[in-house]
This record gives C-alpha cells, sequence and structure tokens, in this order.
C-alpha cells in the first residue's frame, strides 16, 4: 500500500503533529512518502521528504495579525498550479492531507479521494465552538482552501464522532513539568519591540521569555528575556514555566493544558480558525484577550495572579485514529491484510 501524507509547513504546528504521525503511517503502509508546503516553520522534520512546494500560506505581520500585503506578494499562482498539475497524487492508494492546499486541490483536479486529517476539519465541524462575531468569508476560506472528500479532526475536546483530542507530541508527552516561576511567551504574530514594551510595564517582577520570529539572537531587557525561535529551547522554557502567553493556535495551546500550565491566549486579527479556537477555549474556562491595548492590561495582571491551570484530560489515541482512518477509506485493501497495525 503507497500513501502521501501531506503536511502544510507554514507554522510548526502541523509539523509537530508529524512527529508521531509519520512513524505511526510507516508502520501501517509498504512505502509512505510526505508532501510539505510552506517555508515559514522553524520545526524540522526527522524524514525524508520526497516532495517541497511552496503552497499557499499566510506571513505574520507584527501587529498582531496577518501581514496581507506580503502574503500577497509572495504567493506565487503559476508555481501553486504547476505544481497541483504535476504532483502524482492518482499514483497512490490513499492521500492524507494535514490542511495541505497543493494535495487537496491536486485530488479535486483528478477526482481522486483526498482524507483530511487536520485541526481544521474540526473547526468547521457543527458541534465546534464558534466564536460570537461570525465571519462567513473566513469560514468559507476556511472550508475551501483544502477540499477533502472525508474528515477526521482533533480539537481540544472531542465535540462528536470524528473529533478526538489533540495529538500530544512524545516528546511533550515524555516531559517532566515544574515551576521555575517564569512565563513563556509565543505570540508571532507582533513585534519583539512591542512585547517587551507592553510585558516590561505590566510587571517588573515576572520572568519572562520572549520566543520571537522576528529575532535572529538572544537579547535581554530587563526581567524579559528574547530568544529566536528554536523547538528544543521552547519546550525546556514550557516544561518550566508556571504558565504560557501565546495566540489562540491549536498544538502550543494544547501542550500547555497538557503539561498542567496555566495559559492565556490572544488570537490573530483577522484569522478565523484562532477566533473559532479562543471561543472553545473561553469555553473551558481559559482567558482570552483580544490585544495589549491597555484596556486588556488588567486581565492579563489578573491571570498572573489568580489564574489557574485548566485541567484536560488527553490520552495518547493517535494509533488508534489512524487505524480507524485506514479501515474505513481503504477497506478492501485492509481485508486483504495490506494494513498491519502495530507492525
Amino acid at each position: 500500500m503507497r500513501l502521501l501524507y501531506a503536511i502544510q509547513g507554514t507554522g510548526n504546528g502541523h509539523l509537530s503533529r508529524a512527529l508521531d504521525i509519520v512513524p505511526l503511517l510507516q508502520r501501517r503502509c509498504d512505502q509512505l512518502d510526505l508532501l510539505v508546503s510552506g517555508s515559514a516553520a522553524e520545526l524540522p522534520l526527522p524524514f525524508a521528504v520526497k516532495y517541497r512546494v511552496p503552497g499557499m500560506g499566510f506571513l505574520f505581520g507584527k501587529k498582531g495579525g496577518i501581514n496581507f500585503s506580503k502574503t500577497f506578494w509572495q504567493f506565487n499562482s503559476a508555481t501553486f498550479l504547476r505544481d497541483i498539475h504535476q504532483l502524482p497524487v492518482a499514483d497512490y492508494d490513499l492521500v492524507i492531507s494535514d490542511f495541505e492546499p497543493v494535495s487537496s486541490w491536486a485530488c479535486q483536479r483528478r477526482g481522486v479521494p483526498c482524507v483530511a486529517l487536520s485541526h481544521q476539519s474540526a473547526v468547521l465541524h457543527p458541534a465546534a465552538p464558534l466564536p460570537k462575531r461570525p465571519d462567513p468569508a473566513g469560514r468559507v476560506v476556511l472550508r475551501h482552501y483544502a477540499p477533502s472528500t472525508a474528515q477526521y479532526g482533533f480539537h481540544f475536546q472531542a465535540y462528536a464522532p470524528g473529533i478526538a483530542t489533540p495529538v500530544i507530541r512524545q516528546q511533550v508527552r515524555e516531559l517532566v513539568p515544574t515551576n521555575e516561576g517564569h512565563y513563556t511567551v509565543y505570540l508571532p504574530a507582533f513585534a519583539e519591540e512591542l512585547l517587551v514594551k507592553h510585558l516590561r510595564y505590566l510587571s517588573s517582577t515576572v520572568r519572562w521569555e520572549v520566543f520571537s520570529k522576528h529575532s535572529t539572537r538572544p537579547a535581554q531587557h530587563g526581567n524579559v528575556r528574547v530568544w529566536p525561535v528554536s523547538g528544543p529551547a521552547f519546550l525546556d522554557s514550557l516544561r518550566r514555566s508556571a504558565g504560557v502567553l501565546c495566540g489562540a493556535g491549536f498544538e502550543t495551546p494544547a501542550e500547555a493544558l497538557y503539561l498542567g500550565k496555566k495559559l492565556l491566549v490572544v488570537p490573530m486579527k483577522q484569522q478565523y480558525e484562532q477566533q473559532c479556537n479562543a471561543a472553545a477555549l473561553a469555553a473551558m474556562g481559559v482567558p482570552v484577550i483580544r490585544g495589549f491595548k491597555p484596556k486588556h492590561l488588567d486581565a492579563l495582571d489578573h491571570w498572573l495572579h489568580q489564574g489557574q491551570p485548566v485541567p484536560v484530560d488527553y490520552p495518547d489515541q493517535t494509533a488508534a485514529i489512524l487505524d480507524r482512518l485506514l479501515q474505513e477509506q481503504l477497506p478492501s485493501l485492509h481485508r486483504a491484510g495490506a494494513i498491519a497495525a502495530g507492525r
């Protein structure tokens, strides 16, 4: 059995999930080929990648949202269409896409089934929480960005059958969390200077460890330490932290919750998925702020002094989810013994 697993590479979350999913798929098929699109992630994959394509991603700005002008100018539609045309999706028994557009549109163009295995699939489920303010355009973009014929999703809670709790990578499951008093910050849509300004103003006694996409070298600004984004350094900071201040993505909040850290999120502006995530987290009791204006700082200060971790139960069920996916999407191959689960 030949599988193509296509991964969105415009952020670290999809790739971190792949660290666990790829070895499990490799044990369940004869040949697994990987496709990664985009180049905005700092997390390297320790696996051979057969296809690397630019894809169609968004670039972070420095004021809490997406930089639409840079996103527009870096997107090459001719290359995107060429990659869709050339990707040989019909050569595979199954294509699995983690919100990856080239593989998804290549499958749609050729009438080949494409199975979505992603957080976005769960966000789009009718049972998933929604923000108070509707965003029809954002929902349309999310729905059509990477079309699929079947969906298996991950979310902060199992809101319905077909929605699983997050994939917590083994690197995180093996951590022994402690509390050394500092707060870990990952807000890639904000400039380093803006974060330092507000965090120093908020408190001169709280220690902050900020991981910034916009920094190339470590720097100390009073009680704020800034680091370039680094997987090992971030995990170590996360493990030792008292709490986590981050965007309303998926993997980082899920990992913080799993490790028992108190969490506060700042959803990106004009990013529908993060608005949905923020609604889900708020319903669980996680505080949400919309920026760093003076009106938001009281809520941040209250969280620092009164915030508590939100308990979660995130069992390791990735292998079972993949077995179910393969059994349902390739029933004839499964009956013939082509899937050797746990091999």
